[in-house]
């Protein structure tokens, strides 16, 4: 064989393995990425299984506990395996930066009008406004914690804490604790002397905190009562009231809330799918049924509106809950997150 119908074959080879490859993208089911547990157990009934009926096609989904570094490494391994994916609001403000996600059809989204300001964005539109907050077992505690610095006060709260492990809400909580009024916690964070002023406060917790990644595993700490407290998101705590009987409780003041967003990965072989899900998912009659399930607040003004009132008082974004609650500051964590992340694993380390 000469040397030219060599190099012809391989790359008529190289063509059909390619060719493949892309098939094989094309083919593969719509696949959305949540935050696991009884959240994403909610969005399979009210989202994930009525969209598949609805289009006749399956539906696979994965669940994740977030990271920039995540998205990123998918998007640079060539076409990700990942379609929609739910996530934070630096991951979003990052992500969309960099170029990391599609560009959503507002025009099947109702338009940028319908939702609040905050959910909405180039690349991603709100899900859900969720709060971090201290949380507790009210069959476990006699007296009930109020505050920051009572999650610090292990003294007349004896026993372990739960903590996410990561710079983010724990600097926020520390400082809250350490007095600093909730309305000025990034002013204070903004600063050099503030930052150490967070860290030196966790010194005090340090030895008693036990470090959770993925939202489930707060509830499973106070379940088994190797915490006494933890901090954990509020829709994950109504959420195991109602399925399993806890009595598990919110402190509202000091809490931190935010809105994740759908987004749809860059080179998506299923982009079109993609936004059709997300369309459906944000449809007011959809979006409304969420609190039925779990507490969270909904972007869509819409849905928000409708919810009924006995569902309203749990959520988020009421206004009784909303008093003394702070709200994330994702510029914040945009500008600073690499750098506090390094210094964080660092102090961790010690």
């Amino acid at each position: 064989m000469t040397l030219a119908k060599k190099l012809t074959l391989v790359g008529c080879l190289t063509a059909l393995v390619a060719g493949a490859a892309v098939t094989s993208a094309q083919a593969r089911d719509l696949t959305i990425v949540s935050w696991g547990g009884n959240y994403q157990d909610a969005q399979k009934k009210i989202y994930f299984e009525p969209f598949a009926k609805k289009t006749g096609k399956p539906i696979l989904d994965e669940s994740w506990d977030g990271g920039i570094g995540v998205i990123a490494a998918k998007i640079k391994a060539g076409v990700p395996n990942w379609d929609v994916v739910q996530v934070e609001s630096e991951e979003l403000a990052l992500g969309c930066a960099d170029g990391y996600y599609e560009k959503l059809d507002w025009s099947k989204l109702g338009g940028k009008d319908a939702y609040l300001p905050a959910a909405v964005s180039d690349c991603g539109v709100g899900a859900i406004v969720w709060s971090t907050a201290l949380s507790y077992d009210a069959n476990r505690l006699k007296e009930a914690p109020q505050s920051w610095t009572d999650f610090w006060d292990t003294k007349k709260f004896p026993g372990k804490r739960g903590f996410r492990r990561g710079p983010k809400y724990a600097l926020e909580f520390a400082l809250m604790a350490d007095g600093v009024p909730p309305a000025d916690v990034y002013k204070v964070l903004s600063t050099s002397e503030g930052i150490d002023r967070a860290f030196k406060k966790l010194d005090e917790l340090k030895p008693n905190i036990v470090w959770w990644e993925s939202g489930a595993q707060p509830l499973q700490l106070l379940a088994s009562g190797e915490v006494v407290m933890t901090t954990a998101y509020n829709g994950r705590i109504s959420g195991i009231n109602k399925t399993e009987g806890k009595n598990f409780k919110v402190v509202w003041p000091g809490s931190l809330y935010a809105i994740d967003s759908w987004v749809i990965m860059k080179g998506s072989p299923n982009k079109d799918a993609a936004m059709d899900f997300i369309a459906f998912a944000n449809v007011p009659e959809n979006q409304v049924k969420l609190p039925e399930y779990i507490a969270y607040g909904l972007p869509n003004k819409a849905a928000a509106a409708a919810v009924p009132a006995n569902l309203q008082k749990d959520l988020p974004t009421a206004p009784e809950n909303l008093a003394g609650a702070v709200p994330l500051d994702a510029d914040f964590w945009v500008d600073n997150i690499e750098e506090l992340n390094k210094r964080f694993n660092a102090w961790l380390a010690k």
